[in-house]
C-alpha cells in the first residue's frame, strides 16, 4: 500500500529524482523493518521504467504492474523507497551515465561506483536503505559490490522470475541485490529464494590461481587476510585454474555472446525511435551488430565447454572462490580508451557469472592505496547451491572478520 512520500536524502546522488515512492507491504511480516531501492530496470506500478535512457519511457507504456521480484519484497512486508540509477539502457559495468549522472562512490569520493547497478550499490554503500535490487549480466552486481565494499549476490541463472525486468541478454541475465551486512543478505535471500540458510557448510574450498593471478598485486594483498579466514571455514583448500584453456577466452566468448543478444534486444526500439545515446553505448551496439554468425557459434562451444568445467568443479560441498574484480575503483572521468581497456579487464574476472549461470556472493575483502578503496573476495557455488554461498558468508560475518 503507499504510504506519505518520505523525504528521502540523495548526499551521492544514486537516485532518480521523480517521481517519489513509497510503497510497503504488511506489518507484520519478515522484512518489515527493512528499507529498499530497485535499480531502475524493474517495474513499478505507476513508474515510469527509464532503463537509464530519456526515451526509452517515452516509448513504453507505463507499468500498470509491479515487477514479480518487488510484489514479492513488499509482500514480504519491506518498504520500497525509490528507483535507482542504472547504465544507459544497462549496457556499462563502471557507473556513468550521461543523462541521469554518475552516482558518487561512498567509499573513496573521486573513483567510479561501478555499474550497471550503480545506484542501488552507492544506496546502500551510503546508508539510505537497508538492501537494493540489481541486475547482473556481465558483473552489473558483482562490480559495483566490489567498488562500494559491500555484499552483492548474483543468483543461479535462471532461478528467479524476471517478469517486469528490463532485459539485456536473456541467457545471461539475472536479478541481484546488495546489503551492508551477510544477515540481511540472506533475510532477503530467503524470500526470494523461498528457501532456508542451511547450518552445514560447504567442506572444499577451491582457490582460483588464474583468476588470482589476473588481478593487481595490490589487490592480491589486501585480499590475503579475507583468504585466509575464508579458508579456515573449510576442511579442504586446493588451488586449482578455473579456466585450464584460459579466462581470457572464456572472456572473449561472454564478450561475443551477451553483445549479440543485447543489440537482439534493443535492435527493433532503436530502428523505430532512433533514441538519444552516448557514444560508448551507441559504438557497442553498432559493434555487436557485426559480429558473424561463425564467430557467436564458437563463442557457444566455448560457452559450453565452460557450463561443463564449473559442473566438474563445483559440485554439492565445494565452493570456489577469487577476486570479485581485478583493482579498485578506477578513477571517474578517465578518456573511452582507458575505461574500455578496464571493461576488459573486468570482463576476465567477472565473465564466468553470464557464460556459466554459476551464483556468487562477492562480500567486502579489503582496501586498497592511500584512499583505501574496496575490493571484493567472491565465492561461486554449483547452480541452484546458493544458499550454501549465504551460510559461508554469514560464517565469516560472525567471526567479525
Amino acid at each position: 500500500m503507499a504510504k506519505s512520500p518520505l523525504h528521502l536524502r540523495d548526499p551521492y546522488g544514486a537516485m532518480i529524482a521523480k517521481p517519489t515512492i513509497s510503497l510497503s507491504g504488511p506489518s507484520d511480516r519478515p522484512l518489515s523493518d527493512l528499507r529498499f531501492v530497485v535499480k531502475d530496470l524493474f517495474d513499478v506500478a505507476g513508474v515510469p521504467t527509464a532503463a537509464g535512457s530519456p526515451d526509452w519511457p517515452e516509448t513504453r507504456p507505463l507499468p500498470q504492474v509491479h515487477a514479480v521480484i518487488v510484489s514479492e519484497l513488499l509482500d514480504a512486508g519491506a518498504t520500497l523507497i525509490g528507483k535507482s540509477i542504472t547504465d544507459e539502457i544497462s549496457l556499462g559495468i563502471l557507473g556513468e551515465n550521461k543523462f541521469d549522472g554518475t552516482p558518487q562512490n561512498p567509499t573513496c569520493p573521486g573513483r567510479v561506483p561501478g555499474g550497471s547497478s550503480a545506484g542501488s550499490a552507492v544506496a546502500v554503500a551510503g546508508d539510505y536503505c537497508d538492501f537494493a535490487l540489481g541486475t547482473d549480466t556481465g558483473g552489473s552486481v558483482r562490480v559495483p559490490a566490489s567498488f562500494c565494499g559491500i555484499y552483492g549476490i548474483r543468483p543461479t541463472q535462471g532461478r528467479l522470475d524476471l517478469s517486469g525486468m528490463v532485459p539485456q541478454a536473456p541467457s545471461s541475465d539475472t536479478a541481484g541485490w546488495f546489503s551492508r551486512s551477510a544477515k540481511t543478505l540472506a533475510r532477503v535471500s530467503q524470500i526470494l529464494y523461498k528457501a532456508d540458510i542451511p547450518e552445514r557448510l560447504p567442506k572444499r574450498l577451491l582457490i582460483a590461481h588464474d583468476a588470482f593471478a589476473s588481478s593487481d598485486d595490490t589487490v592480491q594483498a589486501a585480499l590475503a587476510p579475507k583468504l585466509k579466514r575464508l579458508s579456515e571455514l573449510f576442511d579442504e583448500v586446493t588451488e586449482v585454474d578455473m579456466a585450464p584453456d584460459g579466462l581470457v577466452q572464456w572472456s572473449k566468448a561472454q564478450r561475443t555472446i551477451q553483445p549479440t543478444e543485447g543489440w537482439k534486444t534493443f535492435s527493433k526500439w532503436i530502428d523505430q525511435h532512433n533514441p538519444r545515446m552516448s557514444y560508448t553505448v551507441a559504438r557497442n551496439l553498432f559493434l555487436a551488430s557485426q559480429i558473424s554468425q561463425s564467430d557467436l557459434d564458437a563463442a557457444q562451444l566455448v560457452k559450453q565447454q565452460a557450463i561443463t568445467r564449473m559442473k566438474t568443479l563445483l559440485p554439492y560441498g565445494t565452493l570456489l572462490c577469487l577476486p570479485t574484480t581485478p583493482f579498485c575503483a578506477p578513477k571517474v572521468g578517465l578518456p573511452v580508451h582507458q575505461t574500455d581497456h578496464l571493461r576488459t579487464q573486468i570482463s576476465v574476472l567477472c565473465c564466468h557469472g553470464g557464460l556459466t549461470g554459476v551464483p556468487q556472493v562477492s562480500i567486502p575483502g579489503g582496501t586498497v592505496g592511500e584512499d583505501h578503496a574496496p575490493v571484493g573476495l567472491s565465492i561461486v557455488a554449483g547452480h541452484n547451491y546458493d544458499t550454501d554461498l549465504l551460510a559461508v558468508a554469514l560464517a565469516l560475518e560472525s567471526k567479525h572478520v
